[in-house]
């Protein structure tokens, strides 16, 4: 079973983790003692025990977090890109069910009010509690206690799953879940780009003849030893081009117009300078060691 199969379930584990939390036993005793259980509030619901109830009514995306940035991972020149993870919202409708004792009612205002408190504690869910699939998530799983739309339409809600209308919480916890595997593709670090007139107004090539080309180059900066070099300072002096080396000891200079050009690389005080041709000869032409 593939991971983003099971985040849901594992959502709900952790909002039950968060209310079994064995040092809520000095403070929130009651709380403590309930069981927690996942079923829908219908007219049967009927628990034998003292239950807080989180009944999931509600999946969708968080708008709010929706992002359109693609991540990149770089592995010994290869290059893996992700899509976004799709931020999907999960609201639970919290109810609690006393069972025996006077004043049941007061009893389930008890229970309501400590799984409020406790809750509304952590804006996000802290990483003790994360469960299976989630745990590492990046951002933190973010979760709202109470919010101000709660149910629309509270007593439509509950003719709905066939009972009564019971005091309620609405919790929402917002999971990322990657949908479309990455694609993975070797690093360009050089490129060509040929500016011209199109042959045809549908078509993608060019019409024969003299056209612009425009280069960018780009390869690695290593120790003697193999090493990457990251913060090296990599320029072309003469067209006043600059570049700065990244973990992997990488940079990327451009544009230019096809020749021959002086590369100079320096970290600290040592400095290398050597002579480039655009295009390049062969691959790896543009990696440097120091």
């Amino acid at each position: 079973m593939r991971d983003r199969e099971v985040m849901i379930r594992d959502l709900s584990l952790t909002l039950q983790a968060v209310l079994d939390d064995a040092a809520l036993a000095g403070d929130f005793p009651e709380l403590l003692a309930a069981q927690v259980s996942f079923d829908r509030p219908s007219e049967g619901f009927s628990p034998g025990v003292p239950t807080v109830d989180l009944f999931l009514f509600d999946v969708r995306e968080n708008m709010e977090l929706r992002s359109n940035e693609p991540q990149k991972t770089r592995t010994n020149g290869d290059i893996a890109i992700q899509r976004p993870p799709l931020r999907v919202a999960c609201s639970y409708l919290l109810t609690a069910w006393p069972v025996g004792g006077a004043d049941l009612a007061l009893q389930e205002h008890r229970l309501l009010s400590q799984a409020l408190e406790v809750l509304s504690r952590y804006p996000q869910i802290p990483d003790a509690f994360v469960k299976g699939s989630l745990v590492g998530q990046e951002p933190p799983l973010p979760m709202v206690t109470a919010r101000t739309e709660g149910l629309k339409e509270p007593y439509e809600f509950w003719a709905a799953i066939g009972n009564k209308m019971r005091a309620s919480l609405v919790v929402t916890a917002t999971i990322g879940m990657d949908v479309c595997p990455a694609v993975s593709a070797h690093q360009v670090s050089s490129s060509m780009t040929r500016l011209g007139l199109r042959a045809s107004a549908l078509g993608e090539g060019l019409i024969p003849g003299p056209g612009q080309e425009i280069f960018r180059i780009g390869g690695r900066v290593r120790e003697a030893g193999g090493a990457p070099v990251p913060g090296a300072n990599v320029t072309l002096p003469e067209l006043g081009l600059a570049a700065r080396t990244d973990a992997e000891g990488r940079y990327l200079l451009g544009a230019m117009a096809a020749g021959t050009y002086a590369l100079r690389v320096q970290k600290d005080a040592t400095v290398k300078n050597l002579s480039v041709a655009v295009p390049p000869a062969s691959s790896g032409q543009y990696d440097v060691q120091l």
